[in-house]
């Protein structure tokens, strides 16, 4: 099957060679680019790197393109986070192999992401329909070998080095929302909680200067993006390294500062990290959205130990009162694990016990699985039945999905200031965008509007969404 494969390659770049020369940039003669297609799974993070390398790609000469059939390169960027994520990977390659096959079009396909750093050479074993793998922080050399492979058809390359420290390239982007710009801030994690894997696929926590982040968002601020949202494991720990005076709090001053950014978010912070100065900043920037994405994990102080998140359940309530005290009205949203090992049906009562007292706007939750390398997979035995994990995630999720409607019931009748952000692609003249609380809204308007600030009285409420009509919009 791989003779058959790469010999496949090899006659189709050979015959392409033949036609179109190809100069060091990978473009082709007569300004004919080579096409690529990204796709990326996963956190906010990770769809911000797969518009970062698009930029990577479009910087050497390749040009987009939506059709896996029209695509010389395809990029998967992969998440490790859960289990999931990784059969996605796989399951993609299948469907590209599948269509390879339909119009005899083999394009060059390269992993990249925390699989790719996670798993190595083990991808090329599992699939022979991967020529790339690239670790993430070497993927500043994908253009480098894509043309390699495009050029000389040299089989699989593989560039994980997990013990160089070289950081993502950072201010190439191709950004494919035109309201939201994301940044990262920071790369990396030294928090080491048991069930991540994050810290072993993005290595140790690294900061990006300041001077570096404020010039990217004053270059998208540029671009027409009124949203910025700062990327980071641990976004609130950030602390400039080339100015000692410049920790989470103050990057957020000088962010509000750039003409052109009318909203900013972030995440994810960590609740041990929330400081006054934050929560001083929420006060005082009118740009800072009044929503805080806190992850929480679980409500069980025996289990929060066990992950070694580093805080009591009685101290994370305890955060989420000084924060409302300090931000009325703030929206408050979270992470949560259920059936991590060794966690009692009590544990599991503690869990939706907070749940209860927090009413959380909203919450992203997760059966537990293993992750490789982590210190859950080393020293815990996953010792909850799967069976029980789903009855605990339905149980966690109905119960989340009567707090988001009784929250979303209460708005209606309130006038809220939305950003637009999006079109309906199911429904014309239909839009939607978020309150400060970072509820979507959905509403009837025109599509010129995607971008403007609008004044939305809210009609209808729903678990997910609420519904309004616009009063005023910008002009």
């Amino acid at each position: 099957m791989l003779a058959k494969v790469r010999g496949a390659k090899a006659k189709r770049r050979q015959k392409a060679k033949a036609k179109v020369p190809v100069d060091r940039t990978g473009a082709r003669a007569g300004d004919v680019a080579r096409k690529y297609l990204v796709e990326a799974y996963g956190c906010q993070m990770n769809m911000h790197d797969g518009e970062r390398l698009a930029g990577l790609l479009e910087s050497a000469g390749f040009e987009s393109t939506a059709d896996p059939a029209d695509a010389d390169v395809i990029v998967i960027n992969t998440c490790s986070v859960r289990e999931r994520a990784e059969d996605k990977l796989f399951t993609r390659l299948g469907e590209f192999r599948d269509a390879a096959r339909a119009v005899g079009h083999t394009p060059v396909i390269a992993v990249t992401g925390c699989v790719a750093q996670q798993e190595g050479a083990a991808l090329l074993k599992r699939s022979k329909l991967i020529d790339i793998v690239v670790g993430t922080q070497r993927v500043k050399q994908l253009p480098m070998l894509v043309t390699r492979a495009l050029d000389e058809d040299i089989g699989p390359q593989i560039d994980i080095n997990p013990h160089e420290d070289v950081s993502f390239p950072l201010g190439i982007a191709r950004r494919g929302d035109a309201v939201k710009a994301y940044v990262t801030i920071i790369e990396g994690c030294n928090e080491f909680c048991a069930f991540c894997v994050v810290p072993y696929t993005r290595g140790h926590e690294r900061m990006r200067p300041a001077a570096e982040i404020l010039a990217e968002v004053r270059d998208a601020a540029a671009r027409g993006h009124r949203e910025v949202q700062l990327l980071g494991q641990i976004v609130n720990h950030y602390q400039a390294p080339d100015d000692g005076a410049c920790d989470f709090a103050a990057l957020l001053e000088r962010v509000h500062e750039v003409e052109g950014i009318e909203r900013i978010r972030f995440a994810s912070p960590h609740p041990r990290h929330v400081t006054s100065r934050l929560l001083e900043a929420y006060r005082t920037l009118p740009k800072v959205c009044k929503h805080l994405h806190l992850p929480v994990q679980s409500g069980s102080t025996r289990v929060l130990a066990a992950m070694r998140r580093r805080y009591s359940r009685e101290r994370y309530l305890e955060i989420l009162q000084e924060v409302r005290e300090a931000v009325p009205g703030i929206c408050l949203s979270t992470d949560m694990i259920v059936g991590f090992p060794g966690e009692t049906t009590a544990d599991f009562e503690d869990t939706l016990s907070l749940t209860a007292a927090a009413r959380f706007h909203s919450m992203f939750s997760f059966k537990y699985s293993p992750r490789p390398k982590t210190l859950a997979i080393k020293r815990m035995p996953d010792d909850v039945a799967e069976e029980e994990k789903t009855r605990r995630i339905v149980e966690l999720q109905a119960m989340q999905r009567e707090i988001q409607s009784d929250l979303h019931a209460q708005s209606v009748g309130r006038v809220e200031q939305v950003l637009i952000d999006a079109t309906s692609r199911r429904r014309e003249h239909e839009l939607s965008g978020r309150t400060s609380g970072n509820t979507v809204v959905n509403l009837p308007g025109d599509p010129a509007w995607l971008g403007r600030l609008a004044q939305v009285r809210i009609t209808a409420a729903g678990p997910n969404s609420v519904r309004g009509e616009v009063l005023e919009v910008e002009g």
